[in-house]
């Protein structure tokens, strides 16, 4: 079976694992978030994308379940020693005219051999390569068996409206302020102008099965849907499209889902999520301890399925894959 996997960060990368063992590699094309991407010390840095390359090629930190494993911080401690002080005009200060959480310069960490990926990105970006040229090769260099492509080439970011600071980058957000300020409004600078990247709408259209991850859908899986012509090609499949909830036990297993859902207006909880896709998807797969709510999503035309969600073994990662396969049956 061909899947196409609309993708965040580290839901996506685990479910990514499982699928990987249960069907063909090659059969699987990832289509990516770039709305988290920044340019950081001259670098252009891609969380979602490499949260997948590293967790899917084995190499990721089990220890913080992003970055890699076994490594130092040595350049962000020399960084630090650059920083201004608390009150102090000296340094560029982080990010232009930052102030607070990411007015030091090792406001977001790179850990030493993550940095390696940051500057092989930056040199064929710099060369004229295109992201996900680049993305491909970095894929390959890790052994991934499967398809990653960014949703777009062009430049798309996730911008946050926060009630104390105004309008914020989402890793000033995510990052610097640990996501614990309140949002108003969530937009994705670029993407009226940015087009699909190669490959992505030709997935869409030709995959047996569209899954869209356990990903936040606010900040993770929207900004996807933003770029111009990827919505229409999902909404077009929305009886092959099954996605999994990324909240269980009105609670976001990871980041603050639930929270973001609150703060713009919309229900935490699976039927929240079923709401906010459902032009979208026919399926979606909730976990065992929302049982109940399975009524009140399929009255909202949609099938729903129950089974395990919360990957904590291989054993459940790999179930929560064959359910997805099976989704329609």
């Amino acid at each position: 079976m061909t899947v196409a996997v609309i993708c965040g960060g580290v839901g996506a990368a685990r479910l990514l694992t499982g699928l990987q063992r249960v069907i063909e590699p090659g059969e699987i094309v990832a289509i990516g978030n770039v709305g988290d991407d920044l340019e950081l010390h001259g670098l252009h840095v891609s969380p979602d994308l490499d949260t997948i390359v590293y967790t899917t090629s084995g190499a990721v930190s089990t220890e913080r379940g992003w970055g890699l494993e076994g490594e130092t911080w040595q350049a962000m401690a020399s960084l630090a020693r650059y920083s201004p002080s608390p009150g102090s005009a000296a340094g560029d200060g982080g990010l232009e005219g930052a102030e607070g959480p990411t007015a030091a310069l090792d406001w977001f960490s790179l850990g030493d051999r993550d940095l390696g990926t940051h500057l092989y990105r930056t040199h064929r970006l710099l060369q004229g390569a295109a992201l996900g040229e680049v993305t491909a090769e970095i894929a390959r260099a890790w052994g991934l068996g499967f398809h990653l492509l960014p949703v777009t080439d062009d430049r798309l970011r996730t911008m946050v409206t926060t009630a104390d600071h105004g309008e914020i980058s989402f890793q000033e957000y995510f990052v610097g302020h640990q996501h614990g300020v309140p949002v108003t409004a969530v937009r994705f600078d670029g993407a009226e102008v940015a087009k699909p990247g190669p490959g992505v709408l030709d997935a869409l259209a030709q995959a047996e099965r569209i899954v869209i991850a356990p990903s936040n859908p606010v900040v993770s899986i929207d900004p996807v849907l933003a770029v111009p012509g990827v919505r229409q090609a999902v909404a077009a499949r929305r009886d092959d499209v099954v996605a999994v909830s990324p909240i269980v036990g009105g609670k976001a297993l990871k980041g603050p889902a639930d929270r973001l859902l609150t703060e713009l207006g919309r229900d935490p909880s699976v039927v929240g999520v079923a709401e906010w896709y459902r032009d979208l998807i026919g399926t979606l797969v909730i976990d065992t301890v929302d049982a109940a709510e399975a009524r009140r999503i399929e009255a909202l035309g949609l099938r729903a399925v129950v089974t395990d969600t919360v990957m904590r073994e291989p054993a459940i990662t790999d179930a929560l894959a064959r359910a997805l396969i099976g989704a329609d049956s």
